[in-house]
């Protein structure tokens, strides 16, 4: 931690011993990669590895919902037992209707015995009914809560975009199928002189723009996309079923999109210099590791902000770049 510089903060700790203890492989994977690109372990970044990797796993909702669910499950078989009871109580009553019958009993006291039985039976299965109703809407709002709760732990609570948990899932999802011939692609995209942005105007005016960023990302990709956030101000969007070029078309509708908007201070409606942002995009290469792929669009990243910022750099042009080098 001292040598990334990081805080030494309860959060913090909970991370890197976890890191360290060596049980957590999507924690460790997501550590590395950042570590390997030289990522600073920033406030944002640390929040974000935290929230996606630590918090879901001590989530008060989730013990909640865990008692809310043995309570109904006792009900339910409290419910069970109550109606076996009483058809086996209804099946005797019958039973000795049935003996009196034979016995030579009055027809018409038999038969009021009878209408009697029933309805009673038919009065313990209406509360039955109403019982069990009662518990299945009691069961919909748990599952309802427990599907808000699973959003939640993939979710990036500043942006609203999927976090690294969500990525590295559709991520593993994708490339099974990439694998089997269909096109896949990733772009990364990072903020210009965020740092200076945030320096000049305040970390809430930055959060700010990192949330109209999301924004655009969101309604610039495809349905079938999953935009994200990697880390800090990088935004990375994973494109299914789409090549290279598709890709890049795209990437440069974000780029235009973002360098157009106009970002005002809410608290001043002061008007804010323009934001750009730098892009990089790469395709999946059958057979690779993840981590190669997103490592050679993180360079193609690099190289679109070293060529001028505010563009958008293919791993073509990367290769370009390193042979002419």
């Amino acid at each position: 931690m001292a040598d990334q510089r990081i805080p030494p903060t309860p959060a913090n700790f909970a991370i890197w011993f976890q890191y360290y203890a060596g049980g957590h492989d999507d924690l460790r994977n997501a550590i590395d990669l950042l570590i390997d690109h030289n990522r600073p372990f920033d406030r944002r970044t640390n929040q974000d590895l935290f929230e996606t990797y630590i918090a879901p796993h001590v989530s008060a909702a989730v013990v909640d919902t865990s008692e809310r669910l043995h309570a109904l499950m006792g009900a339910a078989k409290e419910f069970l037992a109550t109606a076996i009871a009483d058809n086996r109580s209804q099946m005797q009553a019958i039973s000795q209707v049935a003996d009196q019958g034979q016995a030579g009993v009055d027809p018409k006291a038999l038969v009021a015995q009878l209408m009697n039985e029933l309805a009673r039976a038919a009065t313990r299965t209406t509360r039955l009914e109403a019982g069990f109703a009662e518990k299945t809407r009691e069961l919909d709002v748990i599952r309802d809560s427990l599907s808000k709760s699973e959003e939640r732990a993939r979710t990036d609570t500043l942006t609203g975009l999927a976090n690294r948990r969500a990525l590295d899932e559709f991520l593993r999802k994708a490339q099974t199928t990439a694998d089997w011939g269909e096109p896949l692609s990733v772009l990364l995209l990072d903020i210009d002189h965020f740092k200076t942005f945030n320096d000049n105007f305040g970390h809430g005016v930055g959060d700010q723009v990192l949330r109209l960023m999301a924004k655009v990302l969101r309604e610039k990709v495809r349905t079938q996309d999953l935009p994200a956030r990697y880390g800090g101000e990088e935004l990375i969007a994973v494109l299914p079923d789409a090549d290279l070029a598709a890709c890049t078309d795209i990437a440069e509708r974000i780029r235009r999109a973002i360098a157009e908007c106009t970002i005002t201070r809410r608290s001043t409606g002061e008007v804010l210099p323009n934001i750009t942002v730098s892009i990089g995009v790469a395709q999946y290469r059958a057979g690779e590791a993840i981590a190669d792929l997103i490592e050679r669009c993180d360079r193609a990243l690099y190289l679109a902000k070293g060529g001028g910022r505010n563009r958008v750099v293919t791993e073509n042009e990367l290769d370009r770049a390193e042979a002419a080098g």
